[in-house]
């Protein structure tokens, strides 16, 4: 049954904060550009323990161990937020088609001296409040675009001022389109396909990386097996030598063998117990280690509780052959090393394109269109009625600039072309030529990659396989030590041998057991290690990331 990795929960991540992109003057908008970003980060504490507690022990498969490492390991989740970051890369590639709306005013007062009666007044004394809107935005097409309204509304004490306060409005329409250099929606859209390539790389990054911290934490749960497999033969060991030293005492009792016999048992029985109390710490050691890769360690409640691994050390009854050229093609499919690689080259292609690109001559169509108002209280020179009568102001004002600018009596318009031709242009061409060397370096790398890959596959079946006939061997050797102690005690009773004798087959037997054990978690390490070098071990252990 395959089963979710399930990732450290934060409060708020940097990614779901940029995903949200909401438009002026939308309520979210304001929410977003105006309130803090919390700094606050809150761990969830480590999932899922209790579901795996039995008879206060903590119950583990290699299945379930393995569902709480990718459940509560904070390595897994680093990882895992590492990719945000090219995910972000793909939103900031498209900023630069984000519209952009500009607003200004300003007011300014101004007085100085005239030094000539054609100034209006001895002091002049002007009011300037220039206002003015905007709006650009860059087209995927790689046509840009500005719309811009101004007003400018200004006073002054100059008798020759026909229009006071004089209101000039004026909206103006620009566009400019890439013709060579720039041109097209592929060439401004590289940015994006260039930042979602990388995304790519960056997945198959991240399934590397979770491999390999699951090979670690799966060889920690094989380090308990082997030390708790360790500690039981060494307890068989001093179970051996507790029985030798008491039939050592008794015969001295009896008066069957001189005291002198006495030292060998005891020195015997000492070993094997500096080996069990070497071998309970070394348990102790491998034990935090585990409950670090599956977050039990930071639980009071599952900190000292006993683990019970229930994983079987035993090799399957059948162990076929490995086929090594499907193993090394299963490798070329699934690694993702060797995918990230290869996926490399792929925006190395858009590299070189957006180089290529940099070297054509910038020409670039124009076009303009505008139109412009003018507005306030009009001082004819003479009465517009009667000459013979007194002056009187025409009343005016922002409509009458309003309408001039949108009734489009006073038109602004044109069409041009510009060209701008670099004569020797040394940096877009070693801009062009180091992307052309970094695709050759890439392509290097993959082939590199590929060999490193099958090599590493061909060492991992050969260890599989030595492994294999290891274990093999080390029973045979396990049953023909036990063989021996069982017949160096019937001669040992039979008086043919001393107790020298017996001891030394105790001892190598025990040497045997503990050797079986060692190849078999050796095979055990080797067949995982195989699986992470074809890169199926997610896969095989049912681990699906999200």
């Amino acid at each position: 049954m395959r089963f979710a990795a399930i990732l450290i929960a934060v409060a708020m991540t940097g990614s779901a904060w940029a995903q949200t992109d909401p438009f002026f003057p939308k309520p979210s908008y304001f929410r977003k550009h105006f309130t803090n970003v919390p700094t606050k980060v809150e761990l969830q504490p480590p999932a899922r323990l209790a579901d795996y507690v039995v008879g206060g022990k903590l119950e583990l498969s290699l299945k379930s161990y393995l569902d709480l490492v990718m459940a509560n390991n904070p390595d897994i989740g680093i990882q895992k937020l590492n990719v945000d970051f090219s995910r972000d890369a793909i939103l900031r590639a498209f900023s630069v088609f984000d519209p952009i709306a500009n607003a200004s005013f300003s007011t300014a007062r101004q007085k100085s001296p005239s030094g000539s009666l054609l100034a209006g007044a001895s002091t002049l004394n002007t009011l300037s409040q220039p206002f003015s809107l905007g709006y650009r935005q860059t087209m995927v097409t790689g046509t840009q675009y500005n719309l811009s309204f101004t007003d400018t509304r200004v006073s002054s004490n100059n008798s020759f001022s026909t229009f006071n306060p004089q209101l000039s409005s004026g909206f103006n329409f620009n566009l400019i389109q890439p013709l060579l250099r720039g041109r097209g929606m592929f060439i401004t859209k590289i940015p994006i396909s260039i930042a979602r390539s990388r995304l790519k790389a960056a997945d198959f990054t991240f399934q590397d990386q979770v491999i390999q911290l699951v090979t670690t934490a799966e060889n920690a749960y094989w380090d308990v097996v082997n030390a708790r497999e360790n500690l039981r033969v060494q307890e068989e060991s001093l179970k051996l030598a507790d029985a030798a030293l008491t039939r050592a005492k008794k015969e001295i009792e009896l008066g069957a063998t001189s005291k002198l016999e006495m030292f060998l048992p005891e020195a015997n029985r000492a070993n094997a117990e500096l080996g069990v109390i070497q071998g309970r710490y070394r348990l102790e050691q491998v034990e935090d280690a585990l409950r670090r890769q599956m977050g039990a360690d930071l639980d009071p409640a599952y900190r000292k509780m006993p683990l019970v691994l229930t994983e079987s050390v035993e090799m399957p009854a059948e162990s076929k052959p490995i086929d090594r050229e499907a193993a090394t093609d299963a490798a070329m499919r699934h690694r993702p090393d060797l995918r990230a690689a290869v996926q490399a080259l792929d925006a190395d292609d858009l590299g070189i394109k957006q180089a290529n690109n940099a070297l054509l001559p910038s020409l670039s169509f124009t076009a303009q269109y505008g139109s412009s108002g003018l507005g306030g209280i009009f001082y004819p020179r003479t009465n517009l009625i009667d000459p013979t009568l007194p002056v009187l102001p025409v009343p005016g004002g922002l409509g009458d600039a309003l309408s001039g600018v949108f009734g489009f009596r006073y038109p602004i318009y044109g069409v041009g072309l510009t060209l701008t031709l670099p004569i020797r242009d040394r940096n877009a061409a070693a801009n062009l030529a180091d992307a052309v060397v970094q695709k050759r370096m890439d392509a290097l790398k993959v082939r590199s990659t590929e060999e490193n890959v099958r090599l590493q596959v061909l060492n991992a079946i050969s260890l599989v396989e030595q492994s294999r006939e290891s274990v093999r061997i080390a029973k045979i050797a396990r049953d023909l030590a036990q063989q021996r102690v069982d017949a160096d005690q019937q001669r040992y009773e039979l008086g043919v041998i001393t107790l020298f004798f017996v001891l030394d087959s105790q001892n190598a037997f025990v040497l045997a057991e503990s050797n079986l054990v060692t190849q078999t978690i050796s095979y055990k390490r080797n067949v995982l290690n195989l699986l992470e070098r074809t890169g199926e071990l997610l896969d095989e252990r049912g681990i699906v990331l999200q």
